[in-house]
């Protein structure tokens, strides 16, 4: 079994309260990261040296900005970004922990395989960058979209995303089932190809402010919700003023 999580977004108290759950289930050295560890919250460093230990991390379009440059991001998003590289990038006297962790982040894959389930950020076809929004499997003709077509002709069984921060499960069908559609528990057995979305630990935005991450055991899909004090989060964000306050009040709605 796995613990698969994605777009913690340097939201410390989120990821802490989400690795005290994983480590409860016994999966610590078990856990998938499928990107997006900084950006926006306040504590990248800390969460990078967390992801450090995972055994598998992936570039997330934010990762991937911060060590390069953040281009067709919105203002928010890209001064979180600016910032967060002036708090990550290390000059020649810095301390080998922080070159470390540049260097970690630097040298993130775009895509993993994993017992021949397919890891990426965000799609086949873009890793990092591509959304595959729950409006793409809608069609008024009886036929899947092409765009999901073509996503679904890229991997062999299943593919496991992030980047919308929205969880949910597309279905050969070109069906989207959220969570609650199926009571968190879904058998993935003689069922298909699928794109399971794994949602976000440390922005969530399907209207649950509660950190969310999945297990997999090769059958079944489990989503679980963590509760965490946002407000700390919340209170730090708005402590730093290249930060932007929404980015933290946000986080109590979760959206």
């Amino acid at each position: 079994m796995y613990a698969i999580v994605s777009d913690i977004h340097a939201n410390l108290e989120a990821l802490q309260a989400v690795l005290e759950d994983i480590r409860r289930r016994g999966l610590s050295e078990r856990i998938v990261c499928l990107g997006d560890l900084v950006g926006y919250g306040p504590n990248p460093a800390e969460c990078v040296a967390e992801c450090m230990r995972f055994k598998t991390c992936l570039m997330g379009n934010h990762d991937e900005a911060t060590v390069s440059e953040a281009l067709g991001f919105n203002p928010l998003a890209k001064a979180a970004i600016d910032w967060t590289r002036s708090m990550l990038k290390p000059s020649l006297l810095s301390r080998r922990e922080k070159k470390g962790q540049w260097q970690f982040i630097s040298s993130l894959p775009a895509t993993a395989e994993l017992e021949g389930w397919l890891l990426v950020h965000g799609s086949p076809r873009d890793p990092t960058m591509e959304y595959i929004l729950r409006s793409d499997t809608e069609s008024f003709v009886d036929e899947m979209p092409p765009k999901i077509k073509d996503i679904f002709s890229r991997f062999r069984t299943l593919c496991f995303v992030g980047h919308t921060h929205e969880p949910g499960i597309i279905t050969a069908k070109s069906e989207f089932l959220a969570p609650a559609d199926f009571g968190g528990k879904y058998d993935v057995t003689d069922k298909g190809k699928m794109v399971i979305n794994v949602g976000s630990v440390g922005q969530p935005r399907d209207r649950d402010n509660r950190a969310c991450y999945v297990t997999f055991d090769g059958r079944v899909i489990e989503y679980h919700r963590v509760p965490y004090d946002f407000n700390v989060t919340a209170r730090k964000i708005s402590a730093i003023s290249a930060l932007d306050v929404r980015i933290g009040e946000r986080l109590a709605d979760g959206r």
